[in-house]
């Protein structure tokens, strides 16, 4: 008994604290994605609210960038904090038919409303201020856009450069990553 109860503890320490998870739609399904009518308009002002930011999440099924950035980047405990906490998450489908609604009130397909905004690699994070003036579409409102998959470094940097709001100061992202690293952050 004392070899088996030794077994089932080194394989419970063995799995991952967070384990992660494909949907039906072969999207990875994460704690912080919002499920909501993809309106974008209601998703920021759900978004406010909450005192949270708005960012969309550009995924597709079998995208091996969007796995590394599930699997390596969002399991990081400080990452996953920071999004639980300070933003409000859509994900889209590269290739999904669920309408959108962006905000100047186009409502198009995921596909579509992908294409729309140039979007053309998986994942792209695209982050939205708090307030968007009228007319704008979701790519032309975007404080910051990241096409592709980042590590943890700079995954990170970017979560809260967004939320500290350092591109309304003009610090250049790639400065405040260098002062972040030279500082030993």
């Amino acid at each position: 008994m004392g070899f088996l109860r030794a077994a089932l503890l080194a394989a419970a320490f063995a799995l991952p604290a967070h384990a992660v998870t494909l949907g039906d739609d072969g999207l990875y399904d994460e704690p912080w994605i919002r499920e909501t009518f993809k309106d974008l308009r209601e998703d920021l002002a759900e978004a406010n609210a909450e005192g949270k930011r708005l960012l969309l999440l550009i995924e597709q099924r079998g995208c091996i960038y969007c796995t590394q950035m599930h699997e390596e980047v969002f399991t990081d405990p400080d990452i996953r904090n920071l999004i639980d906490e300070n933003y409000f998450v859509i994900q889209i489908n590269m290739f999904g038919d669920i309408p959108v609604t962006d905000f100047d009130g186009k409502e198009l397909p995921e596909k579509e409303m992908v294409n729309r905004w140039g979007a053309m690699f998986t994942p792209t994070l695209i982050f939205l201020p708090e307030d968007v003036s009228e007319g704008m579409t979701a790519s032309e409102a975007a404080v910051a856009t990241m096409p592709g998959a980042f590590a943890r470094g700079t995954t990170m940097a970017l979560l809260e450069w967004v939320r500290d709001h350092g591109y309304e100061s003009g610090e250049n992202f790639q400065k405040y990553v260098a002062g972040k690293a030279s500082a030993g952050k």
